[in-house]
């Protein structure tokens, strides 16, 4: 399969990189022309560079450099292609769903009233029978023209004012989020991105039971016995083991309350991005040098509880933004809400919902790390999480960060009064 008929621009489409090179400059003028990206009175003039790149998870990808016949200060040339499909990987070629959304998301970030910076997008299209889409924006350019260099997830301790960029990412998700209850972006968002309770976690699995829980939590305990020092002091004492040991298999008996607690306030749903670490977002100074970012990879774009939203982002930092900045960057989420049409925001409602949503994740997720973890060849060794065994490693750094969030977030929190508010909840939230 090369080319595909798109469902939404009705172009056909290119299922990989040698068909669009087939295709070449007259596919893409008449794509660019087709999605708004380049008037009529344009072309692509020629393409001067075409060629496939590794990384992520999902499809293939490809590099891409054009020139214009009227080149313009508004045309990028340096372009960046993600297709869905890697057809000769099955294994990866399964994850082509993931793309639909997306591609829906970069239409509509061409949208005059789209609140927050995205690569531009120049052509975007997808076939939902086949799975498959492509997807050309323009090409981030790290560390040149004043944006800053890429930051790598779970490397925050090399990032300068690692809390200037948090604040940047979580004016970003405000902003769009804020937007989106304004009702200020098309009506597409209520087709093509509704929200869907059964994805407040991202994807499902087989909920635990509150003994399977409690079998886990030891486990953990196990693990942080062994490997002291790969976690803070606060989630692997006595005291906080012992809490959790007690919290974790109640609050999993809750589970039904807590999914019916982050579905009941329609104000606190709304569009945003589930992932945004650092490594999904360009950074720069604005004219006063505050930081701003723009935000990279949109799959599974949907609407969601903000406090998905906000925990998808700060779930990669060091625990030293949630210790110290937590309430600040709380605040900033709900006043930039608001600035931007959004609701006005209760704080302590918010926080607890990130306290829900948090050990939702966890429990149903996050307590699978320490038994990867600990089958790392040499583990034992490691002094800290920043040894090479960690360090090297991106899965590995970023499931430690991770857990150690969570856990963190839980025994800095009061979990007691939020089961109390969950059997509450049972009686009818």
């Amino acid at each position: 399969m090369d080319w595909v008929h798109g469902d939404s621009i009705g172009l056909e489409i290119p299922a990989h990189i040698d068909a669009l090179r087939a295709g070449g400059e007259t596919f893409l003028t008449r794509a660019f022309r087709a999605a708004g990206a380049l008037s009529d009175d344009n072309r692509v003039a020629r393409i001067t560079r075409l060629e496939e790149v590794s990384g992520g998870s999902t499809g293939r990808k490809a590099i891409l450099s054009v020139e214009y016949e009227r080149p313009a200060p508004d045309l990028h040339t340096a372009l960046f292609v993600k297709f869905s499909r890697a057809l000769d990987d099955e294994a990866r070629d399964q994850t082509k769903v993931q793309m639909e959304r997306e591609v829906s998301f970069a239409l509509l970030s061409r949208s005059p009233a789209f609140p927050i910076r995205v690569p531009v997008c120049y052509f975007s299209d997808y076939h939902h029978e086949s799975g498959t889409g492509v997807l050309i924006t323009q090409r981030i350019a790290y560390d040149a023209e004043g944006v800053e260099p890429h930051y790598p997830k779970s490397l925050d301790y090399r990032m300068p004012d690692a809390p200037g960029h948090y604040r940047a990412l979580i004016r970003a998700l405000a902003r769009l989020a804020g937007t989106h209850k304004a009702g200020r972006l098309p009506d597409i968002v209520e087709t093509h991105f509704p929200f869907d309770a059964g994805k407040l976690v991202v994807s499902r699995r087989v909920p635990f039971s509150p003994e399977q829980i409690g079998r886990r939590v030891a486990s953990y305990a196990d693990f942080a016995a062994k490997h002291p020092q790969l976690l803070p002091a606060n989630v692997r004492s006595g005291a906080f083991l012992a809490r959790l040991a007690t919290e974790a298999p109640r609050f999993q008996a809750c589970a039904r309350s807590a999914d019916m607690l982050l579905k009941s306030r329609p104000e606190m749903i709304a569009l945003c991005h589930w992932n945004a670490h650092v490594d999904n977002a360009w950074f720069w100074r604005n004219d006063d040098g505050q930081i701003e970012c723009g935000l990279l990879d949109w799959a599974n774009v949907s609407q969601m509880n903000l406090a998905m939203a906000i925990w998808g982002c700060l779930s990669g930092a060091e625990i030293e933004i949630w210790d110290e900045h937590l309430e600040e960057l709380l605040t900033l989420f709900a006043q930039e809400f608001e600035i931007c049409g959004g609701p006005r925001l209760d704080l302590e409602e918010l926080r607890k919902h990130l306290v829900v949503y948090t050990a939702m994740m966890g429990l149903g997720w996050l307590l699978d790390i320490p038994h990867r973890l600990a089958r790392i060849p040499g583990l034992g060794e490691a002094r800290d999480r920043r040894h090479p065994l960690i360090e090297s490693d991106e899965r590995n750094r970023a499931q430690l960060v991770v857990l150690t969030a969570f856990l963190n977030l839980w025994e800095r929190s009061d979990v007691a009064g939020v089961l109390a508010d969950l059997d509450t909840c049972a009686d009818g939230c």
